[in-house]
């Protein structure tokens, strides 16, 4: 390989000292969860932390060399086995946090839906770049929506809620620097956006303001969602036929917001019956802890504890309580956060979102 100079002189060095950093204070945080009431350390997850930051720093080096651009024909067959892979895992996996995600060797494993997310973004950026002079908008939407379905759907099937999740912004986010009309860009927001509020709804009511809201009876009672269902779709086609023979916008808004509720509404009508207790349990107490403090509300009341006992300077490092007395759960991996808030404070916590935002612009530069 030919020593090439200009490589060294593009290299961000603000960009991988920021990552460094980030790297450097998550393995020290990783290592105060592991250190108990009693001063002892009971965990060597810090160990294997080190040893793959290590290892994704060496791989990052090696990258500096390699043209990337050159494989981009490439990124398809890597996001077909990528999908093989999610079938696999589906199939063969192991239960990890009540999803079957995981798949390795003893201790020795995966999620390769994390992996996942770099191939799908790899192989949406090619082919939103190649069609971009071939295709018409509203055709390379619908191909880019079909990318994104795929591995949000076997993820959804294992089921891993929050990793799905994380596709839908980053799908979006491509597809507007790719010139993507905001009006199509629209149709998965407000769809998102819609399916959650009106799966949530009928749980707020049940759980949060324990008191029966009648025009909430469409969403919580089947049969009234499934009438709401027919009208809207019926209005939805009735408005889609009426744009197509007289060729006003004024069928075409109709149609584009009916659909969308009509969508909304299904989505709504499966994620009733499709979520498991502790997922809508998570709803629940992300709305509101108090409803069950002791159980499925206990992680966020421990952790909004744990990060307003800091203070502005926080306690110092390795004398936090919340995490040393194991009262924050997954403390080493969700709750992370957490401890460097608890021990180091206000100050702490707007170091670590700097740093992102540092990441972040230096990305969008």
């Amino acid at each position: 390989m030919k020593f090439n100079l200009r490589k060294y002189t593009y290299f961000d060095f603000v960009l991988f000292f920021s990552v460094i950093t980030l790297s450097t204070i998550g393995i020290s945080f990783i290592y105060s969860s592991g250190i108990n009431s009693e001063g002892i350390n009971v965990s060597n997850e810090y160990i294997k932390q080190i040893v793959w930051a290590s290892v994704g720093i060496i791989i990052m080096l090696s990258m500096v060399f390699i043209d990337y651009r050159r494989y981009s024909d490439r990124t398809m067959i890597a996001f077909i086995v990528a999908m093989c892979l999610l079938v696999y895992t589906r199939l063969f996996g192991r239960y990890v946090n009540g999803a079957k995600s995981w798949i390795g060797i003893g201790e020795l494993g995966i999620q390769p839906s994390e992996f996942t997310k770099i191939l799908f973004i790899l192989y949406l950026a090619h082919y939103l770049d190649r069609s971009s002079r071939t295709e018409n908008p509203f055709r390379r939407f619908v191909k880019a929506c079909l990318i994104m379905a795929v591995p949000v759907v076997l993820i959804l099937s294992q089921p891993d809620l929050g990793t799905a999740t994380v596709y839908i912004p980053v799908f979006l986010a491509m597809c507007f620097f790719a010139g993507i009309p905001l009006r199509y860009l629209g149709i998965v927001f407000f769809t998102g956006v819609l399916s959650i509020l009106f799966t949530v709804l009928p749980i707020w009511e049940d759980y949060i303001i324990q008191r029966e809201i009648p025009l909430l009876r469409i969403l919580s009672e089947t049969k009234f969602l499934l009438i709401t269902l027919f009208f809207s779709g019926l209005v939805t086609t009735l408005a889609l036929v009426g744009h197509l023979v007289f060729k006003t916008r004024y069928y075409y808004w109709i149609a584009y917001f009916g659909g969308i509720v009509t969508v909304s509404l299904l989505a709504a009508l499966g994620g009733s019956r499709v979520l498991k207790q502790y997922q809508v349990m998570r709803l629940i107490v992300f709305l509101d802890p108090s409803v069950d403090p002791l159980g499925s509300g206990w992680n966020i009341i421990q952790s909004v504890t744990a990060v307003g006992s800091g203070g502005p300077v926080g306690m110092g490092f390795l004398q936090g309580t919340q995490s040393h007395y194991r009262f924050l759960p997954q403390q080493s991996t969700d709750f992370i956060f957490s401890i460097l808030s608890e021990e180091w404070g206000f100050l702490g916590g707007l170091t670590v979102f700097t740093l992102y935002l540092i990441i972040l612009l230096r990305g969008l530069y």
